[in-house]
C-alpha cells in the first residue's frame, strides 16, 4: 500500500502551501528546498512545469501515488461532464477522505490508518481499503469496538459546516456521504484544469 512518507515541510515549501500539515514552520523557512534557498535566481517555470506542478500538488494533497493517481484521471475522463471537476470529485469521494472531512481524523494520513486498521465501516461492513470509493447515500461510521476507544473518539472534532454533501450524527459516530460534491465547495487550492492538460498531451 504505497504512500509518501518522507519529509512533510520539504513539500510544503515546494508549493509553498500547508498541504500536508498545519504549515506551522512555513512562516520561519518558506523558501523552495535546496543548497540555496531563497538565494537562487530561479526562472520563470514554463507551460509543462506549471502543469506538472499542480499535478503534483493534487497527488500529495491526497496522499496517493502516479499510476492511482493516473487510473483516477482515467475514469474521471470516462464520466460524463467535465474532467477536471470529476477528478476532484472522485478525490473526494475516496473513503480516507471522507473520514477526514467527516472530522473522525485530524488528517488525511491518520485518516488512512483508521481504514487500514479496520477501524472504518461502510454501511456496517467493514472497509480498509483507503482508495474504496463511496456513492450517494453510504453511511461511514466507527466500528463498534472503536467508538469505545478513547484515542479515537478523542480526536473527532466532527464535520466542517461547509462540506455540504456530507452529513455527520455525533451521538452515533457516523456520517452519510450525500452527493458528489461541487467543484466550489471544495476548498483545496488545485487548478485542475493544468492537470487535465497535461494529461491531454
Amino acid at each position: 500500500m504505497a504512500r509518501y512518507t518522507g519529509p512533510k515541510t520539504r513539500i510544503c515549501r515546494i508549493f509553498g502551501e500547508p498541504i500536508l500539515g498545519n504549515g506551522k514552520y512555513l512562516t520561519k523557512n518558506s523558501n523552495p528546498p535546496g543548497q540555496h534557498g531563497g538565494t537562487k535566481k530561479r526562472k520563470a517555470p514554463g507551460e509543462y512545469a506549471l502543469q506538472l506542478k499542480e499535478k503534483q500538488k493534487a497527488k500529495y494533497t491526497y496522499g496517493i501515488l502516479e499510476r492511482q493517481f493516473r487510473n483516477t484521471f482515467d475514469e474521471a475522463n470516462r464520466i460524463k461532464g467535465v474532467t477536471g471537476e470529476n477528478l476532484i470529485k472522485l478525490l473526494e469521494a475516496r473513503l480516507d477522505n471522507t473520514v477526514y472531512r467527516l472530522g473522525i481524523a485530524p488528517s488525511r494520513p491518520a485518516a488512512r490508518q483508521l481504514v487500514t486498521h479496520k477501524h472504518v465501516t461502510v454501511n456496517g461492513e467493514v472497509v480498509n481499503v483507503p482508495s474504496f470509493q463511496l456513492r450517494p447515500g453510504d453511511v461511514v461510521s466507527l466500528k463498534e469496538s472503536a467508538k469505545t476507544n478513547a484515542s479515537i473518539t478523542g480526536q473527532i472534532r466532527g464535520k466542517n459546516v461547509k462540506f455540504n454533501w456530507l452529513d455527520w450524527t455525533d451521538a452515533e459516530f457516523s456520517g452519510t456521504f450525500i452527493a458528489f460534491p461541487e467543484r466550489e465547495s471544495v476548498p483545496e487550492n488545485i487548478k485542475e484544469q493544468l492537470i487535465v492538460e497535461l494529461y491531454s498531451k
